[in-house]
């Protein structure tokens, strides 16, 4: 229920004002003063003010502005005398919702308070619109414009409407907890939490009370109850990140609850049910762990509703330079610099790593060089040394020329990197692809894209 702020010194008003909102179903505050009323609006936080014009001390008007500077979105009525237009009009200019003039019709004040209201929830609902928006542009930016991630995002466009258990399965730093956003935030979820556990960093002794919950006096310690991630995640999505380092027993009770969406506190009785969308992901086939005995084969064929396999960023190198370009405005914001771009020579560097850190290490790498640069392109001393020590020995040399575009430069730099691992391969195709850590669809493609 909306709670409704009524600032006005008179009891009597006061008191109709507070029996009209409770019988229209609003929960209404009375402040008989200014200064009570900003109390009460950093106390409460209303979703709208009923603000009388004429008050002791502080006037309508002044209170207006104070209302305002503590939060700008505030929907604020004015109750105004008779034929204070002018007034009126004044307060709309300084952000006053709407106006209303005394002696004022309950029915009209009503219908006011729930235009208000009905204006607020469709500016919030735009407001959100945008923002997901924004963050969706922002994942996509963050993944790269490859065929491949093109591919994987029209999967997550297929599967995320549903219900259905996802298993996105990657090298570590490749990007799959942005996937588990992408796929929450294209869901029916959308609106209610995602909570992403690290599986691996939750000490064995702890798993099963973190994930399920605990009763007080269920351990040493346990001086109340406690919720665990499935309750905090009910009616959104849990994302389970690196789910082959749960130990047995929790692999045991985890079979459970996503068979029954049912749970019991650890030491408890009572069952809850829990309603979770579960997203899992690991840096190892997860069928290669049930194989090695290291996961349960019955809670594999469980999750395995559907899966996503996302490549490592030597194999889509396509997206090196959308991905540098994309974290070095972020590092730009960040640490408030304002480098221009790459020089030829550092993406050399970039394109010829292997990246064994994939996509969190090249963000690394990135906010390092904007760091350390203050010109305006970040060049190969600004690199770290990690990387112009282990690149790829292949030996490319392309040079600046007038005219020359960043596009034209990079695909003269892989033209380059293909041709020389091609000569230190003799020929062979297969073997440069492993020079290159490319599989050989990779640069058979690349190499049509070059003109090779």
């Amino acid at each position: 229920m909306e709670t409704i702020l009524i600032v006005d010194d008179d009891k009597d008003v006061q008191a109709l004002l507070c029996d009209l909102l409770r019988n229209e179903g609003y929960v209404p505050i009375a402040a008989g003063s200014g200064r009570r009323a900003l109390r009460e609006l950093i106390r409460r936080s209303p979703s709208l003010v009923l603000l009388d014009n004429r008050l002791p001390r502080m006037d309508g008007m002044k209170l207006l502005e104070e209302m305002k500077g503590i939060d700008k979105d505030l929907v604020i009525i004015m109750i105004t005398g008779y034929g204070d237009v002018r007034g009126a009009v004044r307060a709309m200019k300084l952000g006053a919702f709407d106006y209303i003039t005394k002696p004022f019709d309950n029915e009209e004040l009503v219908l006011k308070i729930r235009r208000a209201l009905e204006d607020q929830f469709l500016s919030k609902e735009v407001d959100e619109l945008r923002k997901r928006l924004g963050e969706k542009t922002a994942i996509e930016d963050a993944m790269g414009q490859s065929p491949q991630i093109k591919q994987i995002i029209s999967q997550v466009r297929i599967i995320a409407p549903t219900n259905m258990t996802v298993i996105i399965q990657g090298e570590s730093g490749a990007g799959k907890e942005l996937i588990a956003r992408m796929i929450h935030q294209e869901s029916m979820r959308k609106n209610r939490a995602l909570v992403a556990i690290d599986c691996g960093a939750i000490p064995a002794a702890l798993v099963e009370s973190e994930l399920f919950g605990y009763e007080k006096g269920a351990f040493t310690g346990a001086d109340g109850a406690k919720q665990g991630q499935f309750e905090r995640a009910h009616g959104g999505t849990l994302f389970l990140d690196e789910i082959t380092n749960l130990p047995a027993a929790a692999q045991a009770k985890l079979l459970r609850v996503v068979q029954e969406r049912r749970l019991q506190h650890l030491g408890g009785k009572k069952e809850i049910r829990v309603d979770v969308r579960i997203l899992v992901a690991t840096n190892i086939g997860l069928l290669k762990a049930v194989e090695a005995g290291r996961f349960r084969h019955d809670l594999f064929h469980r999750l395995n509703e559907f899966h996503i396999d996302l490549p490592p960023l030597r194999e889509r190198r396509d997206d090196i330079p959308t991905l540098a370009d994309y974290f070095l405005r972020e590092a730009n914001q960040e640490l408030n610099k304002k480098i221009e771009g790459f020089s030829t020579e550092a993406m050399k560097y970039f394109l010829g790593y292997h990246w064994p850190g994939n996509v969190r290490e090249l963000r690394n790498v990135v906010r390092r060089a904007v760091l350390l640069t203050e010109s305006g392109h970040i060049t190969p001393h600004a690199v770290s040394t990690d990387i112009t020590g282990a690149r790829d020995e292949i030996g490319v040399n392309v040079g600046l020329t007038k005219g020359l575009s960043f596009e034209e430069g990079t695909k003269r730099v892989q033209r380059e990197l293909i041709e020389k691992a091609l000569e230190q391969a003799g020929g062979s195709k297969t073997k440069a692809a492993e020079i290159l850590h490319l599989n050989r669809k990779t640069l058979y493609r690349k190499m049509r894209s070059v003109g090779l």
